[in-house]
């Protein structure tokens, strides 16, 4: 069953389409990614789904209900939320001071400290729940980048570029959290350029270009696609 569903789905600025008629579904418990090149569109239609930008046309919907017109926090509420490529923690307060404020505007206020402690458990801050987050090195800001939107409680997850910036092994422990959000129940969109991580894990892969999506369908198949390789990797890549 699709827990999200995106139908002709067009975003212009001025005279530049930036989203094109992209119509997608994803299944719940699903982990899709989203490939592209830069200026493809893919953090525009990561707004579109959160809700910080409308839509010019087309229809989103969310877990059999239209929220093509609601804004970001009842969306949220509802049960999406997302992690930006560039951690921005509160600096000043602690892990366990950032994550509670999400688990607090994210959700219902009631149970609170819970939902901010189960975060920390799956991101593996629990240790550093009293450190401050500007003291962290990018690993485990990225972490508290994720812990920050799974103390919302969502069923779905989108994930901008979390890997990037990652030596191989750090990128290595980011992957095993993430398979656990997974298995957790969580369904998730992930934007990523570091190919083999999310090669590594998505069941699906949809790869867009100038606003269009061009790709969608299992991983080894879209990386065998001549236009995916054209237009992404190059026609020279081997993947």
């Amino acid at each position: 069953m699709s827990i999200l569903v995106l139908d002709q789905l067009s975003k212009r600025y001025g005279a530049l389409l930036v989203t094109d008629g992209i119509s997608l579904s994803v299944d719940r418990g699903e982990i899709v990614g989203i490939l592209g090149p830069n200026g493809a569109g893919k953090t525009t239609l990561f707004n579109l789904i959160a809700g910080t930008v409308k839509p010019n046309s087309g229809t989103i919907t969310f877990d059999g209900r239209d929220i093509t017109r609601e804004g970001a926090a009842v969306r949220c509420r509802a049960g999406i939320s997302r992690s930006f490529q560039v951690p921005q923690p509160f600096t000043g307060m602690t892990v366990f001071e950032n994550v509670l404020v999400g688990a607090t505007f994210g959700r219902d206020r009631a149970g609170a400290s819970d939902f901010a402690m189960r975060a920390l458990e799956l991101s593996g801050l629990t240790r550093k729940a009293n450190q401050l987050a500007g003291s962290l090195p990018l690993l485990d800001r990225k972490r508290l980048e994720l812990a920050r939107a799974l103390a919302t409680d969502p069923s779905l997850l989108l994930l901008d570029e979390i890997a990037g910036g990652l030596t191989d092994s750090e990128c290595h422990e980011l992957l095993e959290v993430l398979r656990e959000v997974n298995a957790a129940g969580v369904t998730m969109v992930w934007i990523e350029h570091v190919v083999h991580a999310l090669l590594s894990v998505a069941q699906r892969l949809v790869v867009v270009d100038f606003g269009r999506k061009i790709a969608d369908g299992v991983p080894d198949a879209v990386m065998a696609s001549r236009e995916v390789k054209s237009v992404y990797l190059g026609d020279d890549v081997h993947v």
